[in-house]
């Protein structure tokens, strides 16, 4: 999946494609987050703090699995 560079303390890239979202946290670990709509993506990259969106509005909510 691309992902796209993202200004933040925690979160280096992100990317989306049909309903999975990919985080690769500054650590080099990678996340897949399931089902999550293009909306709250759209609010994610949207978002004054990624690592705060990230943590209430996605960790909370969607199935992960590290990739």
């Amino acid at each position: 999946m691309r992902r796209r560079p993202v200004n933040s303390s925690s979160v280096r890239s992100v990317g989306w494609s049909d309903g999975t979202l990919e985080l690769e946290y500054l650590n080099g670990y990678v996340y897949q987050y399931l089902d999550v709509p293009q909306p709250t993506y759209a609010a994610l990259l949207a978002a004054p703090s990624i690592g705060a969106y990230v943590n209430k509005h996605i960790k909370p909510y969607y199935e992960f699995r590290e990739r």
